[in-house]
């Protein structure tokens, strides 16, 4: 790129606004230079406005930036939304009716009909549904990225969706990093299992469709398998774990599926764009990977790792996915969806 773009956060004091500003440190692409938040933060120092929680300290390169509040104004043309889901719609909207191009991490636009829900592997071409937000009046746009446990999910099946997916149970071992800060209390998690986290299951199902359907010029057909999925809240720190038995509708091998899994890549890679990995999805061929500690760090946490593909007595298949729910699974793959946008010429 011959010039740089600069970018923004909404919600940039919680803690997917510092992992957004964790992750484009040293973006070769984006420069951050606008920080909004509520107006309990606007008009502080950064430093002043929150307190950091991840490894490493504030970076200096933000820690004396004024917060401004969430309204459009000056801030730059693209902005990254870590907003609340409580304010979320209202915000976003604003901006996009002003002119900016929001790429969202919250959940409240995903599932209309005109807002693409993102991932640059598996549904590039969703992007064509941002030619209909014009209908609504804005001038700019938005587009969403899934969540979390979602993530997981899709990536371990994008590579198998051509042997013709017909159903899926998925059971996620979640981490406490995805219920935000403070979380999850210590005496309700250390050395429990959540078996419930509120609208997790109908979001996995809803959006797993929706990401893996076709693009019909003004919607997307969603896919025909039924999904369904049980959500557990665990006592890990980083790293989504999802368990998965899938029915196909052709009758492939053990060695088909992982050799799909293997060789498989999207636009993003070849595209070379700066947060894609290499190998978007890895086979890990031991008996107990992946596992969240030893794996979901590696490649810059925006790799999903998949093992035991196994037969099932039940459906045709099974095997675990797992990625890193704050990289992957929210501010990383919001930056990738706006690099896969750059790449399009949606930034220009």
């Amino acid at each position: 790129m011959q010039k740089r773009i600069e970018v923004g956060i909404l919600g940039a004091t919680g803690m997917v606004g510092q992992h957004f500003i964790k992750f484009l440190q040293g973006h070769p692409w984006f420069d951050l230079t606008w920080l909004g938040a509520s107006d309990r933060s606007a008009g502080k120092r950064y430093k002043d406005a929150m307190t950091w929680h991840l490894a490493g300290g504030t970076p200096d390169s933000v820690a004396n930036l004024v917060v401004e509040d969430c309204k459009p104004g000056n801030a730059p043309r693209l902005l990254f939304s870590a907003m609340d889901a409580g304010v979320a719609t209202e915000i976003e909207r604003a901006f996009a009716e002003a002119g900016h191009v929001v790429v969202s991490n919250s959940k409240n636009h995903r599932m209309e009909r005109d807002v693409p829900l993102l991932v640059p592997e598996i549904n590039p071409d969703h992007l064509k549904l941002v030619a209909h937000q014009h209908a609504r009046g804005w001038k700019g746009q938005i587009v969403t990225n899934p969540n979390c446990s979602t993530v997981m999910l899709t990536m371990g099946l994008a590579a198998l969706k051509p042997f013709g997916i017909t159903r899926v149970i998925a059971t996620t071992m979640q981490a406490i990093s995805g219920a935000g800060y403070p979380g999850v209390p210590s005496m309700d998690i250390m050395g429990n299992v959540i078996p419930y986290i509120g609208g997790e299951e109908e979001k996995m199902q809803q959006e797993t469709q929706k990401i893996m359907g076709e693009f019909r010029g003004d919607h997307i057909e969603p896919l025909a398998a039924k999904v369904s999925a049980h959500c557990n809240r665990v006592a890990v720190v980083d790293g989504h774990t999802v368990t998965v038995s899938v029915e196909f509708s052709s009758k492939p091998s053990e060695a088909d599926l992982i050799r799909a899994i293997d060789v498989f890549k999207s636009l993003p890679q070849d595209r070379n764009l700066p947060s894609a990995p290499a190998r978007p999805v890895i086979y890990m061929h031991e008996a107990n990977r992946p596992q969240p500690r030893k794996d979901a760090e590696r490649e810059r946490g925006m790799t999903v790792f998949v093992g035991r593909m196994r037969k099932c007595p039940v459906f045709d298949y099974k095997f675990v996915s797992m990625g890193h729910n704050t990289v992957r699974g929210a501010a990383g793959a919001a930056v990738l969806n706006a690099e896969l946008m750059q790449s399009e010429g949606m930034l220009d």
